[in-house]
């Protein structure tokens, strides 16, 4: 586990054990208005975890939406198991392994009280999780003619099928484990299906081996689709689980199965090397992938029926308390679910279909030419990512491109970018590529990316020594008439992933302009050569000066007000937990500047108190695409400062990661990412929340004279080519 952990608020600065509430959701019509977490009515920060808890509130919100289509939102219940899984094997790892001493955990009172509200809001955040599935979306799907069928559902015909499945499919390939001193307790993949078996009688060999563990392969589709002859004019389905709970008395022949259970174990899924010891990384990361599925245990989760004696017994096997004990209303895994969604192929039941709309002229024209003429500004997905594809791949086939550099933090495992580089490569052009090898849950595919780009020929470096590289940047250096090296950059919010620019709101930029591209060429011979990079006029960098650039953009907003001119700051990230930059806020704020916060995710600047946030606004935008562009926006006298970046403003981002902000120059391009990125945003009143100095988190909802407004609607209508969104 690495010493250096994102730093989180302590208890004393965050929230007193008797300011505690539990969470409660008031609804109208089935929407959530109202999330309400932990109050700090004297902290100077919100409770970081309590932050990231409600805002996976605010997906279920969007699972619980009558107006979303049924299987969206059931799409939506899968992105909060997914975000929970991810909170359990990260941020909850990281919390224990810090107040493990010697391999006992510290019980002072700030870690325990700590540790009893993430279990109190987790476990209210899981049985509603459920619900929603049991009492909502599966009873409307049923109404569709859409069943998932558990074993007491089928009918005779359908309980023949499935037993012929299993037999035929399923049987083969378990390994059914009895546990005695010649087998111990398995190794439990992170994450992993299985069961627990309680037996009674003697086992072949005359011994009274009392438990069984049947693991679930991964090869092995988790849902099962019946034929139509079987699904009385609909479709049916089954589970993996149920098929194996139907059948498990099959696997102990001679033996009376007496009770029996899904379980699934959530580890501590954090990599770490040290990387100052380490000769080569990419190999010292190979190795610790492996470890990775069998980190510590930081969670359980079982059926809901699970006999009190297996469940104690589990957790004695993974050294867990019962606070880490979550006993389930359905699949263990509901993450799983989301396969059930890519079967059904209803349009009825899903979003309206939306494409980004090509520019015609970006398709026909040299994008070189273009580019050189002006600066072109992106905002996916309302505008096609291919325009990046098909810079990178111009620069591939260009005679006249002399070299390609470009990092790369996630991309995919099928990548038409990724194959450019490497056909540059083998047509001679030096091609660099700073991969980030420590890009969490993507290792294995940047290492398999950094093998065939070396071998093709590319120079591949891994960043730098104990930061990630989180930079957005891709530079083509070309020869131009006169012999000229001109540099043409792209520079963007967002990572090199086809798949996800579909569903992710990003921004990217590309230009010529002199200055700003030689100095991405800078970042590269920094990163690379590990060298001081000159002074940069338009870049914020990070480590080194993003965030004091921040704050003295921030502070200077705060000189303007106090001389009695308008000062305004609106901000669009992630998350924001970073102290330095919230107490600049706070202190802007004070002085009188406006600011204006969307922040998707985790918050912990409390908005709206007297004497000193009355002057800040936060709201979250939760809708259809996940909102994902980092905006920074300076009024500084008419300037109209506009940043984008790949930074939010978290510790993480500003101290241990390569980051890079870049302005927006042209003053038409500048509009538009005020007219398309914040103001839609401020404006919306269906798919955002407004925090409260509480940490409480209210649904807007347009007022009686007010037309609702959806600011990723809107964008779509106006950026995209939907047909009827």
């Amino acid at each position: 586990m690495p010493n250096q952990q994102p730093q989180t608020p302590s208890v004393a600065d965050t929230t007193s054990q008797d300011e505690t509430k539990k969470n409660a959701v008031t609804t109208t019509k089935g929407t959530p208005v109202v999330i309400k977490t932990v109050t700090a009515t004297t902290a100077t920060f919100l409770d970081r975890e309590m932050s990231q808890i409600a805002f996976n509130w605010r997906v279920l919100a969007q699972a619980e939406d009558r107006s979303i289509p049924l299987l969206e939102r059931l799409r939506y219940l899968c992105i909060v198991g997914s975000n929970l899984d991810e909170f359990f094997e990260v941020r909850v790892a990281s919390l224990l392994a810090q107040n493990t001493i010697d391999g006992e955990l510290a019980q002072h009172a700030g870690f325990v009280a700590m540790m009893d509200r993430i279990a109190t809001e987790c476990h209210q955040l899981a049985t509603r999780q459920y619900q929603v599935l049991n009492q909502e979306i599966l009873p409307q799907l049923s109404r569709k003619h859409i069943y998932l069928l558990r074993h007491n559902d089928r009918n005779e015909a359908q309980r023949a099928w499935v037993k012929s499945y299993f037999d035929r499919e399923v049987r083969p390939i378990l390994t059914p484990i009895g546990l005695d001193p010649a087998h111990p307790f398995p190794q439990v993949v992170n994450k992993s299906l299985n069961f627990i078996v309680s037996l009674a009688g003697k086992d072949a060999f005359g011994r009274g081996t009392a438990i069984a563990i049947v693991k679930a392969p991964r090869v092995l589709p988790r849902v099962i689709r019946l034929p139509d002859e079987l699904s009385d004019k609909g479709m049916s389905f089954c589970l993996l689980s149920s098929v194996i709970h139907a059948h498990i008395g099959d696997l102990f022949n001679g033996r009376e199965v007496l009770s029996y259970s899904q379980f699934r174990v959530t580890r501590d899924s954090d990599l770490w090397v040290d990387e100052e010891e380490v000769k080569n990384l990419r190999h010292a990361l190979q190795g610790e992938l492996q470890g990775r599925q069998f980190g510590a245990a930081v969670r359980l989760e079982v059926a809901k029926n699970c006999p009190e004696d297996l469940s104690r017994f589990l957790l004695e096997q993974f050294s867990l308390d019962d606070d880490r004990l979550y006993a389930v209303d359905g699949p263990v895994n509901m993450v799983r679910l989301s396969e059930l969604v890519d079967h059904i192929k209803q349009p009825n039941l899903r979003f309206p279909p939306f494409s980004a709309k090509s520019n015609a002229k970006l398709a026909t024209t040299n994008i070189f030419s273009l580019i050189h003429k002006q600066d072109i500004l992106l905002h996916h997905p309302f505008q096609p990512f291919q325009t990046v594809i098909d810079f990178i791949h111009a620069a591939s086939l260009d005679p006249n491109v002399l070299a390609i550099k470009q990092t790369i933090y996630r991309t995919g495992m099928n990548s038409d970018l990724m194959e450019s580089l490497i056909s540059a490569a083998r047509h001679g052009k030096e091609v660099t590529v700073v991969v980030e090898l420590m890009a969490r849950f993507d290792e294995e595919a940047n290492i398999n990316w950094a093998d065939k780009l070396q071998r093709a020929g590319a120079q591949v470096v891994y960043g730098v020594v104990g930061l990630k590289t989180h930079a957005k940047l891709a530079l083509v250096i070309r020869r131009e008439e006169g012999g000229i090296l001109r540099h043409y950059a792209h520079l963007g919010t967002g990572n090199y992933h086809p798949s996800t620019t579909k569903f992710y709101t990003d921004f990217g930029l590309l230009t010529a302009h002199p200055q700003m591209a030689a100095e991405v060429n800078e970042v590269f011979m920094h990163l690379t050569g590990l060298t001081k990079p000159n002074k940069l006029d338009y870049l914020w960098l990070a480590p080194s000066a993003l965030q004091p650039q921040i704050i003295k953009a921030i502070r200077n907003e705060a000189k303007i007000a106090r001389e009695g001119r308008p000062g305004k700051i609106i901000a669009k990230m992630n998350a924001l937990v970073d102290e330095s930059v919230i107490r600049a806020l706070y202190a802007a704020s004070a002085d009188g500047v406006k600011i204006e916060l969307i922040i998707r995710g985790a918050c912990t600047l409390r908005p709206g108190v007297p004497g000193l946030s009355e002057n800040i606004r936060v709201r979250s935008i939760i809708g259809r695409f996940l909102e994902h562009s980092r905006i920074y926006y300076f009024r500084n006298e008419l300037q109209h400062d506009t940043y984008l970046a790949s930074a939010d403003w978290m510790s993480r981002n500003l101290f241990r990661r390569i980051e890079v902000a870049f302005p927006v120059l042209d003053k038409s391009l500048k509009k538009r990412v005020m007219s398309e990125g914040l103001e839609p945003y401020l404006k919306d009143n269906t798919n955002a929340w407004v925090l409260d100095a509480e940490g409480n988190y209210e649904r807007k909802k347009a007022r009686a004279k007010q037309v609702p407004f959806c600011a990723q609607k809107y964008l779509m209508q106006h950026l995209g080519s939907a047909t009827d969104v």
